[in-house]
């Protein structure tokens, strides 16, 4: 083998062996960048343990007779992969992925493990990339509401409002990364957008710049999930304003005095019905509601029992029906889908 240049500390990328027995060089896609490629010195035993992919490569460079690529004394695996994302996916394989949410750089830097995650067929690490995503942009009812809860609570960073990232870049990544499983709680949140916002992609949080953020565009399938998804959404709204509250008659079990109850419910329905805007979201509105009637002293305690429960038991309703609004299986097939290892 021919020794080969030594490749700069300029150019070497973290991490960096020096026992490294195989580099790889990513080419940088940034203009302005003095460095045109980024180098790292990994061992090939390790990478290829988690990857059948990676082991292919490494046995094709070194099969290749003398005169191919090297550097450092080791031969050299040409990726077509942004440093930043392939820097992060070797870490997570040698020390273990430890994802956070404290701010949109965490995201991207998500972003791109599960991209070569799933380009590289290391399932266990997609999964967890999957997993993690789906603590913010929820498959359950009870993910959905401390996602909300944390929404309100949690202070700027950078500027930008929790959950930091734009919905539409989450929905980009799920299509990009083929994970099906957090595609209906980005449609949703997404669709709390109006499309002339989501066109005009001004919004703050679609104009970070980095290298692994997701396209900004909304694809003609997903305007198509995006209509249905607005539209189930509102429907949601009026019908639970129009039967569960002004509609809604007193149970036989109702203490409240002769009609107390009754006229309750038409003044909440009618509460709701000036109060809504076109970026509610109804499963968080269905818990205001409860609440505003909780606090009304002409509702009996029986009726406000029977209201809340059967809110609770609507809400569970509308939230296990939310992948078929945009044609996907339930939510159980979709953990199967993209979770079962």
């Amino acid at each position: 083998m021919v020794p080969g240049p030594t490749v700069p500390p300029s150019s070497r990328g973290e991490p960096w062996f020096e026992d490294g027995n195989i580099v790889l060089l990513a080419q940088v896609e940034d203009p302005a960048s003095q460095n045109t490629t980024i180098a790292f010195r990994v061992h090939r035993g390790v990478l290829a343990r988690h990857s059948e992919v990676f082991q292919s490569m490494f046995e094709v460079a070194q099969a290749e007779p003398d005169g191919a690529d090297v550097a450092d004394n080791c031969p050299v695996v040409r990726m077509y992969d942004r440093p930043t994302e392939l820097s992060a996916l070797v870490r997570a394989l040698y020390d273990g992925a430890s994802f956070e949410h404290r701010s949109i750089q965490d995201f991207y830097r998500i972003a791109g493990i599960l991209r070569l995650a799933t380009k590289y067929f290391i399932a266990y690490l997609r999964r967890e990339a999957i997993r993690h995503l789906l603590r913010i942009w929820p498959n359950t009812l009870a993910g959905h509401d401390r996602f909300i809860e944390r929404a309100v609570k949690a202070p700027l960073v950078d500027d930008l409002t929790y959950p930091y990232v734009h919905p539409l870049h989450v929905l980009n990544l799920a299509r990009e990364t083929h994970v099906q499983i957090i595609l209906p709680s980005a449609l949703y949140f997404l669709s709390l957008y109006t499309l002339p916002d989501i066109l005009r992609g001004d919004h703050p949080k679609l104009r970070v710049e980095h290298q692994s953020r997701p396209s900004s565009e909304l694809s003609s399938q997903d305007l198509q999930d995006y209509t249905l998804m607005f539209q189930h959404r509102i429907d949601v709204i009026m019908d639970f304003i129009r039967q569960d509250c002004t509609a809604r008659t007193p149970k036989k079990d109702c203490r409240g005095e002769p009609g107390a109850c009754q006229k309750a419910f038409v003044r909440l329905g009618s509460r709701l019905s000036r109060s809504w805007v076109v970026r509610t979201g109804p499963l968080h509105y269905m818990v205001q509601a409860i609440d505003e009637l909780a606090n009304d002293p002409s509702v009996c305690a029986p009726c406000r029992r029977t209201f809340k429960a059967d809110v609770l038991a609507l809400r569970e309703r509308i939230w296990k029906e939310l992948p078929g609004i945009i044609g996907l299986p339930s939510w159980e097939e979709l953990e199967r889908m993209d979770l079962a290892g």
